[in-house]
C-alpha cells in the first residue's frame, strides 16, 4: 500500500463527488423525483401513453442518478474503512480489494461527472440519429449500415429503446441512409457528440484484388420534438411525396405506397419514412422528425455555433472527426480530442462509451473557451 497514498486519493474522490454534487443541485433533483412520483400515481396516467411512458422513463432516471450519487457517497465512506483495515490486519487480499475498489469508484465518478456537463438546452432530449453514405461507393454503404450496428448494440448495452423510422438499402450492400429513435433522457445530450463524418480503412471485401479502401459515412444527432414545442410548420411549406417501401436489393416490402417523403420547401431539408405500417403513420413521423431538425437548426442560429451541433456534413476527406483503421493496422481514433482504442471489433459491437465520454468532455472544454 505504500505506493498509494490513499488518504490523498480519498481527499481527492471527496472534492470531485463535492463538484459534482454541487452542479447536480439535489434538492432540486428531489423536488423533481417528488414532482413526477406524484405523477406517476396519478389514477390517469395511461390515459395518455406517450405522457406516461415519458413520466415513468424520467421517474425512472432521475431516481437513478439519486441512487448513484447516496452510493458514491457510501462507497467513499466504506472504501476509507477498508484502507485502515488493510493498514491494521497487514493482509494482502484486503490490500487488493481496496485498490481494486479505488479504480472502480474513480470510473463510476468520472462517469457521473461526465452526466454533469450534459447541461445544453435539448440535452435531456431522447435522440433521432441518422446515418448517411458518403464517399467510397459500396464499401461507404457497407460503413453506413455497421455504423448503425454500432449505435443500436450500443443502445441494447444501456438497455435504451430504439426504434427504426427509415432504412434506404443500397443496390449491391449496406444503406444509403437509415434514421432511428433512441428514447432515452439524455440520449441527444449523450450522442451528439457523435455527430460528423465517420472515416473508415479497411481491405474492402467487394474489391476482387484485394485491395484498402477508404470509405465514408455522416452521422446526424438532433433531439426529438416534443408536444410543448412550437414548430408550426405550414403546409404551404411542404412538398409530401408518397412511393412503395421497398427491402434490401428493391424487394417489395408492402404492397401499397405507405412510404413518404416530406420536403420542407424554405430550407430543402428532406425526410423519409417507411417503417411504419401506414401512411398516415410514416406521415406523422416523417413531420415529427421534421419538427426536431427545424429546431436544431434554430438553436444552430441562435448560439451560432455549428460546428457542435448535427449539420450539413460532406462525408469525405478533410473533415472527419474519427477514424477506423482496420488496416494495415488496427486502430480507432477521434481526431477531435485523440482519444484512440486498439480493438474496433468491440468498438463496432457498441463499445462506444469512453468515446462518447471524451467527447462530451471536448465539447464542454470548447464552449468554456469560447465564452471566455
Amino acid at each position: 500500500m505504500a505506493s498509494i497514498d490513499f488518504a490523498a486519493e480519498i481527499r481527492d474522490l471527496r472534492s470531485t463527488y463535492a463538484s459534482v454534487e454541487a452542479v447536480t443541485d439535489v434538492a432540486a433533483l428531489e423536488r423533481e423525483i417528488a414532482e413526477l412520483s406524484k405523477q406517476a400515481t396519478a389514477p390517469d396516467l395511461w390515459d395518455d401513453q406517450e405522457r406516461a411512458q415519458k413520466v415513468t422513463s424520467q421517474l425512472s432516471h432521475k431516481q437513478s442518478k439519486m441512487d448513484r450519487l447516496k452510493k458514491l457517497n457510501e462507497r467513499i465512506d466504506d472504501l476509507e474503512v477498508m484502507v485502515q483495515l488493510a493498514e491494521e490486519e497487514d493482509d494482502q487480499d484486503t490490500r487488493d480489494g481496496t485498490v481494486e475498489e479505488l479504480e472502480s469508484i474513480r470510473k463510476a465518478l468520472g462517469q457521473l461527472e461526465v452526466q454533469t456537463l450534459l447541461a445544453g438546452e435539448y440535452d435531456e432530449r431522447e435522440a433521432v440519429v441518422t446515418i448517411r453514405s458518403g464517399a467510397g461507393g459500396v464499401d461507404a454503404a457497407d460503413f453506413a449500415e455497421i455504423l448503425m450496428r454500432m449505435y443500436l448494440r450500443w443502445a441494447e448495452r444501456h438497455g435504451y429503446p430504439t426504434k427504426v423510422l427509415d432504412t434506404s438499402y443500397a443496390e449491391e450492400a449496406g444503406l444509403k441512409s437509415a434514421t432511428f429513435e433512441v428514447k432515452a433522457p439524455y440520449a441527444f445530450g449523450t450522442l451528439s457528440v457523435e455527430a460528423g463524418t465517420h472515416r473508415l480503412v479497411r481491405i474492402s471485401p467487394f474489391d476482387n484484388q484485394g485491395r484498402r479502401q477508404t470509405s465514408f459515412a455522416a452521422v446526424e444527432v438532433i433531439p426529438l420534438i416534443e408536444s410543448d414545442d412550437t414548430v408550426e410548420i405550414p403546409e404551404s411549406e411542404l412538398k409530401v411525396d408518397v412511393f412503395r417501401s421497398s427491402g434490401p436489393g428493391g424487394q417489395s416490402v408492402n404492397t401499397t405506397d405507405s412510404a413518404v417523403r416530406m420536403t420542407h420547401i424554405p430550407t430543402g431539408i428532406v425526410v423519409s419514412m417507411q417503417n411504419e405500417k401506414s401512411q398516415i403513420q410514416n406521415r406523422a413521423a416523417a413531420l415529427r422528425v421534421l419538427q426536431s431538425r427545424l429546431l436544431l437548426q434554430r438553436q444552430e442560429e441562435a448560439d451560432a455555433k455549428k460546428k457542435e451541433m448535427a449539420g450539413d456534413v460532406k462525408a469525405s476527406w478533410g473533415d472527419q472527426m474519427r477514424s477506423y483503421v482496420l488496416n494495415p493496422y488496427q486502430m480507432v481514433k477521434d481526431l477531435r480530442t485523440n482519444y484512440e482504442e486498439g480493438n474496433p471489433s468491440n468498438v463496432f459491437d457498441g463499445g462506444i462509451d469512453k468515446f462518447i465520454d471524451e467527447g462530451i468532455r471536448w465539447r464542454a472544454d470548447a464552449r468554456q473557451h469560447d465564452e471566455d
